[in-house]
């Protein structure tokens, strides 16, 4: 089997996702609590034991929630670069020397036969980075918490195979929706959160015939809904010249509650 991945959570609820390669396993973030967290690695039957490291995009608490106690209990490797390292240092506790790796950014690592490379993002955190994945055939890209899609992030995650890719919000929810302006004007900045209008901007450039599909992820829970984001980056798209049909490009979904199935990445349909 090749490389596949299960997005375990997405949301400000808390966010994680498990990529495996044979028998390597590796955990992005680690946002719920580790018991939540346990009990979707059976849903998914992960072994938490077996995980090869954590890596770790940035500091925010729906990112590393559970991410000291999940290391510590299983005295997993932990990678971060310096900055993030730093602002995590309330969230996580005391992590052994040994348990901590620093992988800059702009820098892979590999994992076995699964190369893991960080790039950097927009976001309001020390040093935010997406990750791609590679097993020397098929590619994954993690990239959310987006406050816009710079050159350098289309650059890193163009011939991606899989997408995951934030669509946050709906923008007219959100401008009228419950939060106080400054959190909104935060949300809709070049530091904050990429909307779903965004998103469908971002793929009318990189649906080049090699992407098979794209999870739309870190939705939010009041200022979006699955089939509206849907909707709005496949009309962005069009709006962008870009007409696709649903057996040669996909847009699925992710969720707060309950992990997505298994993906093969190398498969057309990810069965």
């Amino acid at each position: 089997m090749g490389m596949r991945f299960t997005v375990l959570s997405s949301g400000s609820t808390g966010n994680a996702t498990v990529i495996e390669l044979g028998g390597t396993s590796i955990l992005v973030d680690a946002g719920l609590s580790a018991r939540r967290l346990e009990e979707l690695f059976r849903e998914r039957g992960v072994s938490p034991d077996q995980l090869s490291g954590i890596l770790v995009t940035h500091e925010h608490s729906d990112h590393v929630k559970g991410l000291g106690a999940l290391a510590r209990k299983y005295k997993l490797p932990i990678y971060a670069n310096e900055k993030t390292w730093e602002g995590m240092k309330k969230f996580v506790g005391q992590i052994e020397p040994n348990q901590r790796k620093i992988l800059e950014t702009g820098t892979a690592v590999d994992f076995g036969s699964l190369r893991a490379a960080s790039f950097g993002i927009s976001h309001d955190a020390a040093e935010p980075v997406g990750y791609t994945f590679d097993d020397g055939i098929n590619k994954l890209s993690l990239a959310t918490d987006l406050g816009y899609m710079s050159d350098r992030v289309k650059e890193a995650i163009y011939d991606s195979d899989v997408l995951v890719l934030e669509s946050n919000h709906d923008i007219e929810m959100l401008r009228m929706g419950r939060y106080p302006w400054n959190i909104k004007r935060r949300i809709l900045s070049d530091i904050g959160h990429l909307s779903n209008n965004a998103a469908g901007e971002a793929l009318g450039e990189l649906l080049n015939g090699r992407l098979k599909r794209t999870y739309l992820a870190h939705l939010s829970r009041d200022h979006n809904m699955l089939d509206i984001a849907r909707m709005t980056v496949r009309c962005s798209m069009e709006d962008s010249g870009v007409f696709f049909k649903d057996s040669e490009f996909e847009l699925r979904d992710t969720y707060w509650n309950m992990p997505t199935p298994w993906d093969e990445v190398g498969s057309k349909s990810g069965e």
